[in-house]
């Protein structure tokens, strides 16, 4: 680690790349797939827990694989309840924390918009990448923590698409 406070060029082309992609992408996957009636917020808190075992997540591992501040995970969570998607309950096995489960309801509708926004991702992301760049997006991500492989395995053997 340098003790340098300014970036040099590449460091500050590699930083303006990395914002790029974070600010610029999830908007526009959220319009391509706008036609599912759910934001990508909700598609990926939908699609957290309906990859879970028995659809069923606690709140504070749904808040890390959503990206979502806790109040707005809460938020969507509350409106998902009352359109019938999704329940919360004490986790049995720990009293602090909460389980959110999908209705049959809420899987339909996650099952719904999934090919959708699959087909926006492909169309973003995908599709514009051959696999090694998809391999490095792999690589550079799990060398920043952000994700890694194993965070795509599930208990129980189920996989996160």
């Amino acid at each position: 680690m340098s003790d340098e406070p300014w970036l040099s060029e590449a460091q500050k082309d590699g930083w303006s790349a990395l914002g790029s992609l974070a600010m610029l992408l999830p908007p526009r996957v959220e319009a391509a797939q706008r036609g599912s009636g759910l934001s990508l917020f909700e598609y990926l808190v939908l699609s957290a827990i309906s990859e879970a075992p028995d659809a069923t997540l606690r709140m504070g591992e749904l808040a890390h694989l959503s990206g979502g501040a806790p109040s707005r995970l809460s938020n969507a969570a509350k409106r998902f309840e009352e359109r019938g998607w999704l329940t919360r309950r004490p986790d049995p096995a720990d009293g602090r924390a909460t389980l959110a489960t999908l209705t049959d309801a809420g899987l339909d509708v996650v099952r719904a918009a999934a090919p959708l926004h699959a087909r926006a991702v492909r169309e973003v992301v995908v599709d514009r990448l051959d696999d090694d760049d998809l391999a490095a997006l792999v690589r550079i991500a799990g060398r920043l923590g952000t994700w890694t492989p194993a965070a795509r395995e599930r208990p129980g053997g189920q996989q996160a698409g």
